[in-house]
């Protein structure tokens, strides 16, 4: 098994990046069969964004602040634990933001699809899912679109749901609403297209951000599930993403 190892920019991971290069045999990431991240949540994002595309197997292992995404860190028989590894298969958002006449602009989103106002000012969204308008005028700071394995990230910070991998759900949720003061947002099935159009957006702006791509006063913007990319990530049998996903709703 050939295997890429890769760190984040910080002492414990370039630690371990070093105690495993003397252990295993390594490759570059091009020639590799698995790549191993190890890092936290952020370098794991930054991982797979890297290898879109590529169908390349990520096993991410915790040297970071955060690590949801992230095995426990072990330097003992790692080609053994990833040949053990369960595989999670999950797909990006594709966003599609349209801003002031300007050519659109494309990304793709492992965590969620957000807007943000960008003045003092509310924003306020205009929200169509497959055509249809569902809510005429939702005055807000933002609002986002998440795919279930980033439910657990932002969208939990703003009080949207924790989804299962298999619930073929995306959470929408409103980032501060003030009107309709008590709407916590919706549930939606994963193969929806959400259309947000802002409203007064001379005097409202928006930015659109799709993971690490931010487009700035958007005048629409269309969101749907990628279903052409699949992203591979590897987990240890007792440390599931499905499993931290249920025991995460439970943590108080």
């Amino acid at each position: 098994m050939k295997l890429a190892i890769l760190a984040a920019q910080n002492e414990a991971a370039r630690a371990a990046q070093a105690a495993l290069a003397a252990r295993y045999s390594t490759a570059e990431p091009d020639s590799a069969d698995v790549v191993v991240a190890l890092g936290g949540d952020g370098f794991m994002l930054e991982t797979l964004h890297r290898f879109l595309g590529r169908g390349m197997p990520v096993y991410g292992m915790h040297r970071g602040s955060v690590g949801f995404l992230m095995n426990d860190y072990a330097e003992d028989d790692l080609p053994t634990r990833i040949a053990a590894a369960q595989a999670t298969t999950v797909h990006p958002l594709r966003m599609r933001a349209i801003s002031n006449g300007c050519t659109p602009v494309e990304a793709l989103a492992i965590n969620e699809v957000s807007l943000l106002r960008e003045s003092r000012q509310a924003a306020k969204i205009r929200i169509l899912i497959d055509g249809r308008e569902r809510l005429a005028e939702l005055i807000c700071d933002g609002i986002l679109v998440s795919t279930p394995a980033g439910s657990t990230a932002y969208n939990l910070s703003a009080h949207g749901p924790i989804v299962p991998l298999t619930a073929n759900l995306l959470p929408l949720t409103p980032i501060s609403a003030f009107r309709p003061r008590r709407w916590r947002g919706a549930l939606l099935p994963a193969d929806v297209e959400v259309v947000f159009e802002i409203l007064e957006r001379d005097k409202r702006p928006v930015a659109a951000v799709a993971d690490y791509t931010e487009v700035r006063d958007v005048s629409r913007v269309e969101v749907r599930e990628a279903r052409d990319v699949v992203l591979t990530l590897l987990f240890d049998p007792d440390h599931g993403l499905s499993e931290r996903i249920i025991a995460e709703q439970f943590t108080v």
